[in-house]
């Protein structure tokens, strides 16, 4: 299931110095190395999926638990998530090939490199409804 040569996968599996935030059988959240606003978090899955494009629409509970992993987890810090920005990079504008979702807050506070870096809508990033949609009209 994890892949020798992703980051990600020794960061789950515990072989690195990084902070786990959560550790489930599922996810593993800790805090991103370039955070874009006050608080930035990853949720990455346990098992090493690429990233969404190698997903199909069978996987849509998987990321709206992903979603609500890192909601849940901001509520328990006390992070406000009404101005709060959740999504995945899509290939190839990602810099981990690990299936891992952005939690970003407060999204107003964001400088303007990193509106553009996170901003939904586009070719290179995607909120959760908009991975939803894109793996429902995918041909799988």
């Amino acid at each position: 299931m994890a892949d020798q040569n992703c980051l990600f996968c020794d960061i789950v599996s515990g072989k690195t110095k990084t902070v786990l935030e959560v550790d489930t059988n599922e996810f593993t959240i800790f805090k991103d190395i370039r955070p874009a606003a006050e608080h930035h978090y990853l949720i990455v899955t346990k098992q090493h999926y690429d990233s969404l494009k190698v997903l199909n629409e069978s996987h849509e509970k998987m990321i709206l638990a992903m979603e609500e992993g890192l909601k849940s987890f901001f509520v328990s810090k006390g992070i406000s998530t009404t101005d709060a920005l959740y999504g995945f990079h899509f290939p190839p504008f990602i810099s981990v090939k690990h299936l891992h979702m952005h939690g970003i807050a407060p999204r107003s506070e964001m400088n303007i490199i990193s509106r553009m870096v996170f901003r939904p809508a586009t070719a290179w990033f995607k909120t959760t409804s908009e991975a939803i949609a894109y793996l429902k009209k995918k041909l799988n």
